[in-house]
């Protein structure tokens, strides 16, 4: 049975990716930490919202690397093993990333 399908259904992805989705969600907590503090320090709002738009676009680029290594992973794999579920789960994890 592939990697990518269930009962297993977990990630394979390599240790580089890894370590760098890794290392950056740790740069994003550090983020909302701070975010935080300027919020408890009455920091000027336009400040705050500057940061808050920058931890959105950290968190979105954290989502299509992860997003474009599951189409290069899984979602190959699956196709390649005749899934016939692959295509109604992309969709919705497309749907989801869209909202």
């Amino acid at each position: 049975m592939s990697k990518c399908r269930l009962p297993e259904r977990k990630a394979h992805h390599t240790a580089n990716l890894k370590t760098k989705l890794v290392h950056r969600m740790n740069r994003i907590e550090g983020q909302v930490r701070g975010i935080r503090k300027m919020i408890e320090e009455d920091v000027y709002c336009d400040d705050i919202l500057t940061q808050i738009a920058a931890v959105k676009s950290a968190i979105n680029a954290v989502a299509q690397n992860l997003f474009e290594a599951h189409l290069n992973s899984c979602i190959v794999e699956q196709i390649r093993s005749g899934s016939d579920e692959v295509m109604a789960e992309l969709q919705e994890t497309v749907k989801r990333m869209l909202k």
